[in-house]
């Protein structure tokens, strides 16, 4: 007996009954009677037979009693089987339809097809084995058919699924490792942008600190488009590129006759760029007398032009940036202590390029693609050789200078070029030739390492290396120790346990000093 799943979408492996069996429908005053036939399809399936075309579409409509499959004769009773099968597709479409004709009628066989949509046309004369297979295939293909529908939407639904995960997943990985136009992959300043995105919704003063070219102002500009006065404008200013009456009378205003060259009242930035971003490039570059200035706008918002004695308030957030550290500044007498902790609401430090060494194939790759875009040209690639190189130059104009070299070498690459050695410029050449030796001569054998035993050497080697990365991260414990793979606890028992000192100063002070 052939078991059904139903009309319904219920996947196979749910039924935890057997269904009911499928039910046909014979119509037509032949078939209805035909012995034989209904013998044959009565042993797998339930028959109902009928002689008129009313009667069988009552069925059809009975709710609970409808069928599965309908055999209509062409020429009935009360009609016509073309148009029954018609009507039974618009009333019933889950309904197989098959017609019996007397005569292969090409005019007819054609409204069955493209009107009433019928599976198959059976003519005279049938055997009842033929009806039986027909109606076998015409059942198994409606049960593949709802077997499709199902899977369909089930796939889809999974693909829905994956793609919702997958794009949470790129959420996710562009907050980590995306911020604004900065570019990374380096977890240094994955670190760097979380602490800035976190500051980028405050109000609060940000210094940041880096070396010249690690890109203050591009994170300086991605706090300001973060927060919530990213409507408004931010406005770099350089105050190393000004003397101290001219950025005095910039950010703060003057008024008439107030110094030499000062024609008419002029307000400054802060009175202007009320609810926006200032960014003070070189901040550490700024006199005394300046510095008392902004020392009090920062606690108190308030802006008194140069040769007035009215105050105004002005509400504007404050960025500052230094190639210099500032607390090496506030030590040495050079920078106001007060204004340094006034500035330091969060505190950034943009690595340098040479400690951030797995950004630099994502920047070269996103540079290239930047300036060939421009040039209207294509680049093919960059080959492994050239990549490794540029990887271990130091680059000390850090990404600037990098900028500028990937400029070079696109337009010297022709285009559909590899960049190749060749492109390099002659300073990142003439530095891998220069630490050849020294790479080849740090690879020590067996035989040349001190002691005589394998604990012995091996002792030798780890202090060597715990030596050399304290060195490398200018004894930066927490730095030194990501490095290594270790903890802080366990780094401090490694310089404890082989006296491992800094240079010029005992272990207790470096310890001390760092900790």
């Amino acid at each position: 007996m052939s078991v059904r799943f139903g009309q319904d979408d219920t996947p196979p492996a749910s039924r935890s009954q057997p269904a009911q069996e499928w039910k046909l429908l014979l119509v037509g005053p032949r078939i209805s009677r035909d012995v034989r036939l209904r013998r044959r399809l009565g042993a797998e399936y339930t028959i109902g037979a009928y002689d008129r075309a009313r009667e069988a579409m009552a069925t059809a409509d009975a709710e609970g009693a409808g069928a599965d499959l309908v055999i209509v004769e062409q020429v009935l009773l009360d009609g016509l089987g073309v148009d029954f099968l018609r009507e039974l597709r618009v009333r019933h479409p889950d309904v197989v339809r098959l017609l019996v004709l007397e005569n292969t009628d090409t005019h007819i066989v054609r409204d069955a097809i493209n009107e009433a949509a019928v599976y198959q046309v059976l003519t005279s004369p049938w055997q009842p084995e033929q009806v039986h297979l027909a109606v076998r295939r015409a059942l198994e293909s409606r049960e593949l058919a709802r077997i499709h529908r199902y899977l369909s939407r089930e796939l889809k639904f999974a693909d829905t699924v994956v793609h919702r995960q997958n794009d949470a997943m790129r959420r996710t990985l562009k907050e980590v490792f995306s911020f604004d136009k900065l570019v990374f992959v380096s977890t240094a300043m994955a670190e760097v942008c979380n602490v800035a995105r976190k500051a980028a919704f405050t109000d609060l003063p940000v210094l940041i600190e880096g070396e010249t070219g690690t890109g203050k102002e591009l994170m300086a500009r991605a706090i300001h488009l973060f927060g919530h006065r990213h409507k408004r404008q931010f406005i770099p200013v350089n105050c190393g590129a000004f003397s101290d009456d001219l950025l005095q009378s910039e950010l703060f205003g003057h008024k008439r006759g107030a110094f030499v060259g000062a024609n008419s009242d002029r307000p400054g930035l802060f009175q202007t760029a009320d609810g926006s971003t200032i960014f003070l490039d070189e901040i550490s570059e700024i006199s005394s007398t300046m510095q008392v200035a902004l020392l009090r706008f920062l606690q108190e918002g308030e802006v008194e032009p140069l040769g007035s004695n009215n105050t105004t308030r002005s509400n504007v957030r404050v960025i500052a940036a230094s190639n210099r550290p500032l607390r090496q500044l506030v030590a040495e007498g050079k920078f106001r202590q007060d204004l340094y902790y006034r500035l330091c609401g969060f505190e950034l430090r943009m690595p340098p390029l040479r400690e951030r060494r797995e950004d630099i194939p994502a920047l070269v790759q996103h540079m290239m693609e930047k300036y060939a875009n421009a040039s209207m040209r294509r680049i093919a690639g960059i080959a492994s050789e050239a990549m490794a190189r540029m990887s271990a130059y130091d680059f000390p104009g850090n990404v600037r200078e990098l900028e500028n070299e990937v400029r070079r070498m696109v337009a010297m690459a022709g285009d559909g070029e590899f960049i190749t050695v060749g492109h390099l410029s002659p300073e990142i050449s003439r530095a891998w030739q220069t630490s050849r030796p020294k790479r080849d001569k740090s690879r020590l054998s067996a035989e040349s390492l001190p002691g005589k035993t394998l604990k012995e050497k091996v002792e030798y080697l780890e202090v060597q290396l715990v030596r050399n990365t304290l060195d490398r991260c200018h004894w930066n414990h927490s730095q030194a120790a990501r490095e290594l793979g270790l903890s802080r606890v366990g780094l401090a028992n490694k310089i404890k346990r082989y006296d491992i000192q800094r240079a010029g100063s005992s272990a207790v002070s470096q310890t001390n000093d760092n900790e």
